[in-house]
């Protein structure tokens, strides 16, 4: 404790060396787990350095880490981790003239590119997990990314660094003369460098003869940077690449490029993958930036997630067996099309042909839609998470991944890797820089199996001996870390491995930093470092919902928190909703990332006993604002909103409810007495002391006002009304809108009565209490209430859906309930049925639109709407519909709000403990965006939740769609001339 006790009180950022915290660090994107002593996280460069020194004096190793995104375990340690990520963020400085910046580590390769783009700037190592890599750790494993064959990697891109070593001794590391002359440096500074020059020159011939040839070089530390030349030596370039094991870094200065104006893109399609690789030499004969490979696995494990189908339908053709995405980005966009015309000519020339066999059949589909050259671009930088989107046992394992070999040898290469592969009972799934020869390989395999773990060292010693054959590199782009370090010596030879050692030993003679990387690493396959060590299990457990898509303990429970390989997707700053409790925080705790790891640790028993229901396992869980962002933006599928219904079903079981769990799951229950008494009811709201009291004895913010209660609740008396031949089409009437806001539900049988539907609002079958979905029960644990509700919802609506009848409902997070929780709740073909026919309102009426159903006179209401989506709208698809159905009124401008989750969440923005981050969640962008628009403009917003939320933030009113397509009905009354509804295509 003495330790922590220090750090605390000589530090003001966050000290953690609780158990909990210190699991959620204790693994990286690679499949190792090493424990830390503890984790400070600093909000200056010099408290970092406080912190170092401090662990130095202790006697405790450091590991400086940034997004934790590393392949092959750099950022794990059993020492003090250091994250640099949350604070350490800032442009030091730009000089735009000169194209350059200075940069502290922890900054996102993504928010520094959106900071210079403005600028018309970018740093081009443009690596897949740029929305969540920092510079730092780039810069620590030498990363390279999609465009190295233009840009150069991040050797290339790195002018210098300032770092402290292990000592504390603050250095600048740049471009220096061979005799030092003019540098301006301490003596030891001046020592150092000049060691290192002497090494470099006495070792020239060996760098020569034993570092590979090609561009994608990264293993080892790069003595080539010592070397005499006729330039200046760069000794930065000796720490890009040394993963955090030769001094600490503070600021790093990058070279910047003129970001790329135009582009087009070729995807060459191969009824061979070898042939595709065997034709990969020739294609960068036209000089494109980047030549990237996808194979039929990933192609296919794509079609089955949502947000790539629409891509993967329109870029790719047939069953390919392999493409190689092809990418021109000249500034003249006619050189770009001149190229890509000579790129279908060049695949005719080298015999490929649509109608040719299988051998040469191909050709090129031509990409000059930027939104559609945007979403190739997402796909294929999401490879390596699509690849681990497998359920099952085993999965693709970085270790043989980024191997680089001379182009000429890829198809070779490739074959006999595969031949490897075989040869141990397995295969390998294939994609990335194929301009290159740098392949992210990846053999399936059961790291829980020993069998799995020794196949793994054998295929890993076989294919770095094929690569040496070669005169390739075995460590092509993510570094050594653990899994390549202790093959360095036969890949260089034993005197670079000393020279190696050399150079660790003059920088860090205490081997205070990251120690095991590089230089006396362990053994790549000691079980003891795994993710899944021996003896790793977890002793079976009820689960309340259906995980039977996924293998293990829990009926597949297991499985399912086990899909999140740690890559960080989760941790993006800007772009879709997830996660938005993480951009609010910018805490490891509060991702998807952070929660899964701690619910793998807690069902495993690393935790301590019954930690699935423990106040730690619920803290780690309370910002989860449930908005399914991770169901969808994550390539892997962790469900976490899912995954929360569990932790909280089990908590209750262990522990029971709060009174603040009772108000807020049973209040389906409670409705219809509350609003008989409406007034009492709301006068929470106007009494101070009562929201006091509430917030005390309840936990519910004293700073908000409740929804109010009304005694108007929607009802209505007849169970179908409109023309008695029109499409029939149920109205789901779900608590909130009934309950608050029956405007909308009114509004909402207007137009479908006009429309020429036949409405039903079916009274409950069993004679009771309206009908409810169980959202409120669900958000408490309490999964058997919600259950029995949506059990009386089945049965009251399977009539309908046994006859196709759609089921409309205007608040997304209850209708979407039928498409997503019910179907964990219950397995039969009844409710399957209903699922299937449950809609939202928009993606009815555009449904209906489309097929030239829908009969409404529509008229101008306003000129622009500004719209926010709700999260789970966005999280099934369901958001571009709301965009349509505005479309359908004449002469009104849609513009969408690039927003994550509006804060509120259901009761989530009512908390006291959750308050203020609800409001920092809308204040990201939401709030801001409401604000500058003018009174004119209509704020649209389908989600009650969103719409209290931003009324409180903003004193706006913001208007269900239905509510707005009432309006447009009422213009087109008083308009003698109204316009038809446009029929609208369906894009999504």
């Amino acid at each position: 404790m003495r330790l922590e006790d220090r750090l605390a009180r000589e530090t003001t950022g966050e000290v953690l060396f609780d158990r909990f915290s210190r699991g959620r660090y204790a693994t990286d994107a690679s499949f190792y787990q090493i424990m830390p002593a503890g984790v400070v996280v600093p909000r200056t460069v010099d408290e970092a350095l406080r912190a170092l020194a401090i662990c130095r004096d202790d006697g405790r190793t450091v590991t400086p880490r940034g997004g934790g995104t590393s392949q092959c375990g750099q950022t794990v340690n059993d020492g003090i981790v250091i994250d640099f990520s949350k604070h350490l963020n800032r442009i030091v400085s730009l000089d735009v003239e000169n194209r350059s910046c200075v940069v502290e580590p922890g900054i996102v390769l993504d928010d520094l590119n959106r900071q210079l783009r403005k600028h018309g700037l970018w740093f081009p190592v443009d690596v897949s997990t740029a929305s969540r890599a920092t510079i730092g750790g780039m810069a620590g494993n030498n990363s390279c990314g999609g465009r190295s064959l233009r840009y150069g990697t991040m050797c290339d891109n790195t002018r210098s660094m300032d770092a402290a070593l292990a000592d504390g001794t603050l250095l600048h590391f740049g471009e220096v003369s061979r005799d030092l002359a003019q540098l301006n440096s301490n003596d030891g500074g001046l020592d150092l460098f000049r060691d290192m020059l002497a090494l470099g020159e006495r070792e020239a011939g060996e760098i020569a003869g034993k570092f590979p040839k090609v561009q994608r070089r990264v293993g080892g530390y790069n003595l080539d940077a010592l070397v005499p030349r006729n330039a200046p030596n760069n000794i930065a370039h000796l720490l890009v690449g040394s993963e955090g094991t030769l001094a600490f870094t503070t600021q790093v200065e990058l070279k910047l490029w003129p970001v790329i104006r135009n582009k087009v893109l070729g995807v060459c399609h191969f009824g061979s993958f070898y042939e595709a690789m065997d034709a990969a030499q020739h294609l960068v004969k036209l000089r494109p930036i980047a030549v990237e490979l996808v194979d039929r696995t990933m192609i296919a494990l794509g079609r089955e997630i949502a947000m790539f189908q629409p891509i993967i339908g329109t870029a790719v053709r047939g069953d390919p067996d392999a493409v190689l995405i092809v990418e021109f980005a000249e500034e003249d966009q006619a050189e770009n099309i001149r190229r890509l015309k000579q790129l279908g000519e060049l695949m005719a020339d080298l015999g490929f042909g649509w109608d040719q066999p299988q051998r040469k059949w191909g050709g090129v589909v031509e990409i000059t839609d930027p939104g559609l050259q945007t979403g190739i671009a997402e796909f294929r930088a999401a490879g390596l998470n699509v690849m681990m989107s497998m359920k099952q046992e085993g999965k693709p394992v970085s270790f043989v991944e980024d191997c680089a070999v001379p182009l000429p040898h890829l198809a070779d290469y490739t074959e006999r890797l595969n031949a490897i592969f075989a040869r141990h009972g397995t295969r390998g799934t294939m994609y990335a820089h194929a301009s290159e020869g740098c392949l992210h390989v990846r053999p399936v395999l059961n790291l829980k199996l020993e069998k799995d773990v020794k196949a793994m060292r054998a295929i890993a010693e076989e294919t770095f001996a094929m690569v040496r054959e070669y005169k390739g590199s075995h460590s092509g782009e993510h570094g050594d870390g653990i899994v390549r370090s202790e093959f360095h010596e036969t890949m260089f030879g034993p005197r670079i491995i000393a020279d190696f050692r050399e150079v660790k030993d003059r920088f860090d003679p205490g081997n205070v930093l990251n120690p095991g990387k590089i230089v006396d690493a362990p053994k790549m396959d000691d079980r003891a470092l795994f993710r899944y060590p021996p003896g790793y299990r977890i002793e079976e457990l009820k689960t309340a919902l259906d995980w039977s898509a996924y293998p293990g303990a829990g009926s597949g429970f297991q499985g399912a928190v086990e899909m999140c390989n740690n890559n960080g997707a989760c941790r993006k700053l800007e772009g879709g909703v997830m996660c938005p409790s993480y951009r609010a925080t910018r805490d490891e705790k509060d991702v998807t990332r952070g929660r899964a790891n701690t619910l793998r640790l807690a069902i495993s028993g690393q935790l301590g006993p019954d930690a699935l229901a423990s106040d730690e396992m619920a803290d780690t869980l309370k910002l989860c604002v449930s908005c399914k962002a991770c169901r969808h933006e994550c390539p892997t599928g962790v469900d976490m909103a899912k995954m929360k219904i569990e932790v909280l079903a089990a908590r209750a079981a262990r522990h029971g409810l709060s009174l603040r769990d009772r108000l807020v799951g049973y209040l389906p229950r409670y409705a219809a007495l509350a609003s008989r008494f409406a007034s009492l009811a709301n006068w929470r709201n106007d009494s101070p002391l009562l929201r006091k009291l509430l917030e005390k004895f309840a936990g519910i913010s004293a700073k908000r006002a409740l929804p109010e209660w009304r005694r108007d609740v929607f009802k209505s008396d007849v169970e179908t009304m409109g023309p008695a031949d029109g499409r029939e089409v149920v109205l789901f009437a779900d608590t909130f809108n009934r309950a608050y806001e029956r405007e909308n539900l009114d509004a909402a049988l207007r137009v479908l009565v006009e429309g020429g539907y036949r409405v039903h609002i079916p009274k409950p079958a069993d004679g009771g209490r309206p009908l409810c979905c169980g959202r409120t029960f669900l958000s408490a644990g309490l999964v058997e209430n919600a259950r029995a509700e949506l059990d009386r919802l089945v049965t009251t609506y399977a009539p309908f859906a046994a006859r196709g009848v759609p089921i409309v409902g205007l608040e997304p997070s209850c209708l979407l309930t039928l498409r997503d929780e019910l179907l964990s709740l219950r397995s039969d073909e009844t409710a399957k049925s209903i699922s299937a026919h449950a809609l939202l309102f928009e993606e009815f009426l555009v449904r209906e639109a489309e097929a030239g159903r829908l009969q409404l006179k529509l008229g101008a209401v306003a000129g622009k709407a500004l719209v926010h989506g709700h999260c789970h709208q966005k999280s099934f698809g369901a958001f571009k519909p709301v965009e349509q159905a505005l479309r359908l009124i004449p002469d009104l401008n849609v513009e969408t709000i690039e927003s994550s989750c509006c804060g509120m969440a259901g009761a989530f923005g009512y908390g006291a403990d959750t308050y203020q981050v609800s409001i920092d969640m809308a204040e990201l962008s939401l709030l801001p965006a409401v604000r500058q628009a003018d009174d004119a403009t209509l704020i649209v917003a389908d989600g009650t939740s969103c719409r209290h939320q931003i009324r409180d933030g903003t004193d706006r009113a913001p208007l269900h769609v239905a509510r707005v397509l009432a309006m447009s009905l009422d213009s087109a009354r008083s308009n003698p001339y109204p316009s038809p509804v446009k029929k609208e295509p369906v894009h999504g």
